[in-house]
C-alpha cells in the first residue's frame, strides 16, 4: 500500500459492535470487519488495517459525542455526519446491513458530500444533562398532581384550588373527605410522599443551577434581559455552546427551529409553520421567557409592544414564537459581542 494513498474510513455505530470500511482515493474497498465499539478497539484496528487516515466518518447517534471525543484524544480525524443527510444516501441500497451502511457513509466521507455536525464542549453537555434531569422531575410532580386529582374525582371529591397551595389541599383532603374511606388514605398518602420526595430532588438541582449561573460569566451576561432567567441562559449556552459558530445572530432562530419552513416547486410557494428544528428544550424555555414580556411587566416595553402589534395582526400565539426568535437573536448577540441588554437595540 502506498504511503501517499488517500485513506478513508467510516464507522457504523451500534451499542454492541461497529462495522468498519476503509476506502481508497477511488472508491474501492480496502478493508472491513466488525468489531467492539469501544475506542481502544476501533483505534487498534484502523492502525493495522489502514495506517494515516485521512478522514473518519460516523453518523450522530447515542454514542457519537463520547466516541467522537475518546476517537479525537487518540489522535483520529474523526467527523460526525447528521443522520438525516446519510440516510439520504443509504437508503438507496437495495438491502441494509451494517456493513453495507459501513461502505456507504465511507463513500460520503470520500466524497466530501456531507456537513460535519459540531460536538459541544463537556460543559455544555453536563448544563444540558442537568437542566434534563430537573424538566423530568418537573414532569413527574405535574404527572403526580394530576393523578391525585384525577384518582379523587372517581371518588366524588373535587380537588379545586384553596389558598395555600397544592401540600395544604391533600391534607385537607385526607384528613376531612377521606375520613369515610379509610382503605384510600395509604394510597393518597404514597403519593404525596412521591411528590416531596420530587420536590426535594428539584430544589437540590435548583440550587445547583444557580451556583452554576452565579460563577459562568455569559449566563450572567444573557440573564440581563427581561425573562430570561438562570434556566432559559443556562439552556441557551448549552444550545449554542459557542457564539462563533454562526456568522450571523439572526441564523440562531433558523438553528432553534422557531423560523417557518418553506416549500416552494413550480407555481407552488407557501410559508408554513415554524420549523421546530433544534434543542426542543431551549425553544420551550425561549417561548416561556417570551410569554412572560408578553403577558408581565417584567421590563422590555418596547418589546412588549413590538410583540403586541404582531398579536394585532396574526395572534398572540404567532406573536409571542416571533418574540421567542427575537430573543434567540438578541441573546446570541448578546453573547457574541459581550454586551448587557439594551431594549432600543432589541426592539
Amino acid at each position: 500500500m502506498e504511503a501517499t494513498m488517500n485513506l478513508f474510513a467510516a464507522l457504523d455505530v451500534s451499542q454492541g459492535l461497529t462495522a468498519i470500511c476503509v476506502v481508497d482515493g477511488a472508491g474501492a474497498v480496502l478493508a472491513e470487519a466488525k468489531v467492539q465499539t469501544c475506542p481502544e478497539a476501533i483505534t487498534e484496528w484502523l492502525s493495522r488495517h489502514a495506517g494515516e487516515v485521512e478522514r473518519v466518518g460516523m453518523e450522530t447517534g447515542p454514542l457519537a459525542v463520547w466516541l467522537w471525543n475518546a476517537l479525537t484524544e487518540r489522535g483520529l480525524p474523526v467527523v460526525c455526519l447528521d443522520a438525516r443527510h446519510a440516510n439520504g444516501v443509504l437508503k438507496m441500497m437495495p438491502n441494509k446491513t451494517d456493513r453495507l451502511d459501513a461502505r456507504g457513509l465511507a463513500q460520503i466521507v470520500r466524497t466530501g458530500w456531507f456537513r460535519a455536525v459540531q460536538i459541544k464542549s463537556h460543559d455544555a453537555y453536563v448544563n444540558r444533562a442537568l437542566l434534563t434531569a430537573r424538566d423530568t422531575l418537573v414532569g413527574m410532580r405535574v404527572r403526580l398532581e394530576n393523578e391525585v386529582r384525577g384518582l379523587l374525582k372517581t371518588f366524588g371529591v373535587m380537588f379545586g384550588k384553596r389558598v395555600g397551595g397544592f401540600k395544604r389541599r391533600a391534607e385537607e383532603i385526607i384528613a376531612r373527605d377521606l375520613a369515610v374511606s379509610p382503605e384510600l388514605v395509604p394510597v393518597f398518602e404514597a403519593l404525596m410522599r412521591a411528590r416531596r420526595d420530587v420536590l426535594a430532588r428539584i430544589a437540590d438541582l435548583d440550587r445547583r443551577i444557580r451556583a452554576i449561573a452565579r460563577s459562568h460569566q455569559t449566563v450572567r451576561l444573557l440573564m440581563t434581559t427581561p425573562g430570561v432567567g438562570p434556566i432559559t441562559a443556562m439552556a441557551v449556552v448549552a444550545a449554542f455552546d459557542d457564539a462563533g459558530r454562526f456568522r450571523r445572530s439572526s441564523s440562531a432562530g433558523a438553528y432553534l427551529g422557531l423560523t417557518p419552513r418553506r416549500y416552494e416547486s413550480g407555481e407552488i410557494s407557501r410559508n408554513g409553520r415554524v420549523s421546530k428544528r433544534g434543542d426542543a428544550f431551549a425553544r420551550k424555555c425561549l417561548f416561556e421567557a417570551a410569554n412572560a414580556i408578553y403577558c408581565r411587566k417584567l421590563g422590555g416595553s418596547r418589546l412588549r409592544d413590538w410583540s403586541k402589534g404582531i398579536a394585532e395582526r396574526t395572534g398572540p400565539r404567532k406573536a409571542k414564537v416571533a418574540l421567542a426568535r427575537k430573543l434567540a437573536v438578541t441573546l446570541h448577540a448578546m453573547w457574541r459581542t459581550g454586551t448587557p441588554f439594551r431594549e432600543e437595540v432589541a426592539a
